[in-house]
């Protein structure tokens, strides 16, 4: 039993805590917004993003980051990918200088293409020794709800990956370590986007071989990708990969999938958020990760596509329609 922090409270967050909980440990969630923090802990709910999920009796809420943070062993960051900067401007000299560090977020900061676990080295000046990602096909209302699911814990230092592989261990959620942080990492982030262009394809009608195509091509951009910036290429063969990959580009419980669904039935990208009032990483990242391709010169056609649907404005049909348009060639090329 080991005291656990987790700061962010939307979905993800929340869920998580279902999981640490089940572990056997305390947890601390920290949520922004003082009322909401009185009643998750005052109402065991979050009515905001998991009203019908029961919290464990072993959680309590607090909106001062300071409480929050105060003696943590492990703390677990479920902050959107391009609020974590200025987030751990504000409270990461807060986190204690011993505790292992775990990143939830998906994604790649807008202006400078870090990736999430380089980003809280930088700017919190932690040890990327005690820094883990977490990445896998984990969406978030099936988690609370404590359907099997298994995901993995990369860090540089596979003794931090095991412990808090120890620490998050139910019978529901099963934690395999990996040293591959670049390439869990990057499964995460292009998945997100991947996910955008599929549902975009389901939105205009087309079906289960167009979305398999994308599927597929996109895993291939995500190898490439990976390849270049020092990454496994086994990595994309499991969990972190592939699997994150099908439940984030099929499940409707996606928000990815769901936000590439209403545009491709012709409904803008502001609208869809405003509706939805929560973050689609693949939005927020395709640009940044088109950039992060470019800069290591690999070839990203369908992320290609995907923001110039989302950031300037084409046509949806672009996503299909490009792909079907380049020129013939080996298939691993």
């Amino acid at each position: 039993m080991r005291q656990v922090t987790i700061m962010g409270a939307g979905s993800w967050g929340t869920a998580f805590s279902t999981v640490v909980c089940d572990a056997g440990s305390p947890v601390r969630l920290w949520a922004r917004r003082p009322e909401l923090a009185d009643t998750i802990t005052t109402r065991r709910v979050n009515p905001d993003y998991l009203p019908d999920v029961p919290l464990s009796d072993g959680l309590h809420a607090t909106s001062d980051p300071a409480a929050a943070l105060a003696d943590a062993e492990i703390v677990i960051l479920a902050i959107p990918s391009q609020r974590l900067r200025q987030n751990l401007e504000e409270w990461g000299q807060l986190i204690p200088h011993d505790a292992l560090v775990l990143s939830l977020a998906k994604g790649i900061e807008v202006g400078t293409t870090l990736r999430m676990s380089e980003l809280i080295t930088q700017v919190a000046q932690i040890d990327p020794a005690r820094v883990a990602v977490l990445s896998g096909p984990n969406l978030s209302h099936e988690i609370a709800a404590r359907q099997p699911a298994a995901s993995v814990i990369a860090s540089s230092r596979a003794a931090t990956a095991e412990l808090i592989a120890q620490t998050v261990a139910t019978p529901s959620f099963r934690p395999y370590t990996d040293t591959d942080v670049v390439g869990c990492e990057l499964g995460g982030v292009t998945k997100n986007v991947v996910a955008l262009a599929v549902g975009m394809a389901e939105g205009l009608g087309l079906g289960d071989n167009t979305k398999a195509t994308l599927i597929t091509r996109g895993l291939a951009e995500t190898v490439r990708l990976g390849i270049a910036l020092g990454a496994q290429p086994r990595t994309f063969q499991g969990l972190a990969g592939v699997g994150d990959l099908i439940a984030t580009c099929m499940s409707p419980l996606s928000r990815n999938h769901t936000v590439g669904v209403a545009l491709g039935q012709g409904r803008t990208v502001d609208d869809v958020i405003a509706a939805t009032r929560q973050t689609a990483e693949g939005v927020t990242s395709c640009g940044s990760l088109l950039a992060l391709a470019q800069a290591h010169q690999v070839d990203v056609p369908l992320v290609e596509s995907v923001v110039a649907v989302v950031h300037d404005g084409h046509h949806p049909a672009l996503i299909a329609g490009s792909l079907m348009a380049r020129e013939l060639k080996a298939e691993k090329a």
